[in-house]
């Protein structure tokens, strides 16, 4: 792939709770710079980033359950429903770690499916995190299936606020158990060009990173910027 076509993977994210205007103003010129997939930003940012991004091929996204999962699914919904309004159209949820955990599929998926309704009824996107670094291999498999069952259009591995992020064993088990039909997003680590290549030959086909501007340089050949340790 080349660096064009990998940075049109790249969901440009901003996630830190003390990200300022100003610095969502910058995500925004650095993702129609670079031909970025989306911005990813927190819900009382979207506004702005549907202003700065009117008219471009750059995608606005922003988070519901975010980054717990452990919101009543009628709050996730009404999210998704107020940042779609506001502009977005992707929204990443979080699933509810703990009911999987405890085996309640029926729960994981009316809450999945709450999110999903609200979303495509007003033509948005939907990505499912798993936060796969707490789950073991059967809750990963089991979540992906109910991912896709409920609709879903992508599932994604990690919200970068947690203990680990994407994997390629995470990102290929996701692929072969949510099917074909499904995305996949990475999120969580990804850092260069390589880390990049590496994942989407895995099965992905989403990147969830605050260093996609280093990523994209690293596969053009220019000067990686230096990468901030970020959280996402």
């Amino acid at each position: 792939m080349t660096a064009a076509q990998v940075a049109k993977t790249i969901d440009h994210t901003l996630l830190k709770p003390e990200a300022t205007a100003a610095d969502v103003r910058t995500l925004c010129e650095e993702a129609r710079t670079w031909g970025f997939a989306s911005v990813c930003v927190h819900p009382t940012r979207v506004a702005q980033c549907a202003e700065l991004l009117a008219n471009s091929d750059v995608a606005v996204c922003s988070v519901a359950g975010f980054p717990l999962g452990a919101t009543l699914p009628a709050v996730k919904a009404f999210e998704t429903e107020q940042v779609i309004a506001a502009g977005a159209t992707e929204v990443d949820m979080v699933l509810n770690v703990g009911r999987l955990k405890d085996g309640d599929y029926a729960t994981v998926f009316a809450d999945v499916a709450g999110v999903v309704d609200a979303a495509h009824a007003r033509g948005a996107l939907v990505k499912v995190i798993f936060e796969t670094c707490l789950l073991t291999t059967e809750e990963k498999i089991a979540a992906s299936i109910i991912c896709r069952e409920a609709g879903a259009d992508f599932i994604k591995t990690s919200t970068g606020f947690n203990k680990g992020g994407a994997t390629l064993a995470d990102v290929w088990l996701m692929r072969q158990a949510g099917g074909p039909e499904i995305g996949v997003k990475a999120a969580g680590g990804v850092r260069n060009g390589d880390d990049a290549l590496l994942m989407l030959a895995a099965g992905a086909t989403r990147i969830g990173a605050s260093a996609g501007i280093a990523i994209v340089q690293s596969l053009s050949g220019a000067q990686p910027a230096p990468v901030e340790e970020a959280t996402y």
